[in-house]
């Protein structure tokens, strides 16, 4: 017997079908609906646009609001369905089987002017507008989206992810120059920039952003994944112009993406945020640490122009705060550049089995490993660090956690000691060099210290680089240093050790 109270909504199920395309679950939709105004659900003027609609459940989610609001004003259903689909609610699908998607939500059928459409359109489209959209190649990347030619040149019949509304210079063609009250919605995240898929492919809802800013509505609200927020590749120049946007009014920060998408994983979390054209104040920001624990502070994103990264738990800028006041030289001075010996992670044309004059530690077989080089192959560079002793910590690993998850995390691996005769694959990232084996090992004690991985952890990404560790200061390195030590120079609380000891677990 079938439970009176089971009402299935068929965009959940669509919204846990796969990562490929994070669709939005119905929920999350009106959590996002709830930061707008309630009052532009009440006004029979308001224009929304979602402009990168999947499953349509937005513009379906806006549609019952719209219909609640507006009753008063239009008691006629019909007219007022009419009146909503036509003259309020407008999208942009991102390719034509979201379009399909879309209309059925909104207008009950796939097709606008079909004879089950609840409110009929001359055109089959109606206001969810679809079009197959090709790149445009500019020394073999897209000059609009950044895509590989040699990934996505392939032709009419396969998709082309060339999505609508970022590949125009004008925007504003789509709907005859109209001005929208409301963009919203959950953009596409990324595409594979032809070095692979995860960490390794480009950002592009960072695009998205900015071309509904391009618009000029009064409001934008939208899901994005909150890596931008400390990293990110390519994504510098859109982190510096969010942070610096005193428009953003409210921001939701989930360390968790599975808090807002069940089953989805996405390294960093995701975000959803309200920016308000006439806004200029503080950013009224909620850290959601886990379902039951949500830290909620009002803030500028910047720190009132002090960091160039959004700094997501307060506790943190406490910290912070107090090592900072003593000026020291950063500990990112020792940390090399990216790839620091130009030696690829995939190492097996150069390596031998027989003892060579130097060694490189890699990843080989999926397991960190020393193995010697071929004499005959030439380190390209990172000479300093040759005959030295230095420290390696790998730049990628997802494992060590972040900090605010409900497990403390390591944040990263244990540092690696590199002998005089060692190198490195561009897995690692090398420390120093120092001028004897001793300083490296006091050097490994201190990275060794929650402590140093707090520090770490308030700018780490998947990727890690040099700018990862610039919170961290530079000690004197002849004698080795524990937590205690630190504690006490940096005259933290007790409440701030403690929130330490909660962040990061002991190294193994």
């Amino acid at each position: 017997m079938v439970n009176s109270s089971y009402n299935p909504d068929v965009l959940n199920c669509i919204a846990n079908l796969s990562n490929d395309e994070v669709f939005t679950p119905p929920e999350l939709a009106n959590r996002v609906l709830d930061l707008l105004p309630q009052e532009l659900f009440k006004s029979p003027d308001t224009k929304f646009l979602d402009p990168f609609t999947k499953s349509g459940v937005f513009l379906r989610e806006i549609v019952k609001r719209l219909d609640r609001g507006l009753e008063p004003q239009m008691p006629d259903r019909q007219l007022r369905i009419d009146h909503i689909l036509h003259k309020q609610v407008f999208g942009i699908a991102i390719t034509e089987l979201t379009s399909y998607l879309s209309r059925r939500s909104v207008y009950c059928s796939k097709k606008a002017d079909g004879k089950y459409s609840v409110s009929r359109f001359n055109t089959e489209s109606g206001n969810i507008l679809y079009a197959n959209r090709s790149h445009t190649w500019e020394n073999g990347k897209c000059k609009y989206c950044g895509a590989s030619q040699q990934v996505y040149d392939r032709g009419s019949e396969a998709e082309q992810y060339a999505y609508m509304f970022i590949h125009t210079d004008n925007p504003k063609q789509f709907f005859g120059n109209m001005k929208f009250d409301v963009i919203i919605g959950n953009p596409p995240y990324q595409l594979n920039d032809g070095g692979g898929t995860g960490s390794s492919a480009k950002a592009i809802y960072d695009k998205f952003v900015i071309q509904a800013q391009a618009l000029k509505p009064r409001y934008i609200t939208m899901i994005i994944p909150a890596r931008w927020m400390t990293g990110g590749k390519g994504l510098d120049g859109f982190r510096e112009s969010m942070i610096k946007d005193r428009r953003i009014k409210v921001m939701h920060d989930f360390l968790d993406a599975s808090q807002c998408f069940s089953g989805v994983s996405i390294e960093g979390g995701v975000c959803y945020f309200l920016w308000d054209r006439d806004n200029q104040g503080l950013c009224n920001y909620y850290l959601h640490q886990s379902n039951e624990h949500t830290l909620n502070s009002k803030k500028t994103l910047d720190e009132d122009g002090t960091s160039d990264i959004v700094i997501r738990d307060p506790n943190l800028i406490q910290i912070l705060n107090k090592v900072q006041c003593l000026r020291e030289r950063t500990f990112d001075s020792l940390v090399s550049a990216r790839n620091p010996f130009g030696i690829n992670s995939k190492v097996d044309d150069i390596v031998t089995k027989s003892a060579g004059e130097l060694r490189v530690l890699c990843r080989y077989n999926t397991k960190r490993t020393i193995l010697p080089l071929k004499k005959a192959f030439s380190v390209p560079r990172g000479q300093e660090y040759i005959g030295k002793y230095k420290l390696f910590v790998s730049k990628a690993d997802g494992a060590a956690g972040q900090i605010g998850n409900p497990i403390p995390a390591r944040i990263i691996g244990k540092a690696e000691l590199g002998e005089p005769d060692m190198v490195c694959s561009e897995t690692f990232l090398a420390i120093g060099p120092f001028s004897s084996k001793k300083e490296a090992i006091t050097v490994a004690s201190y990275i060794q210290t929650k402590f140093f991985r707090l520090l770490v952890g308030i700018r780490k990404n998947k990727n890690m680089t040099q700018k990862t560790y610039s919170y961290v200061p530079i000690q004197n390195f002849s004698h080795p240093w524990t937590d205690e030590m630190l504690y006490k120079k940096y005259n933290l609380s007790e409440e701030e050790i403690a929130f330490i000891e909660s962040m990061i677990r002991p190294m193994e």
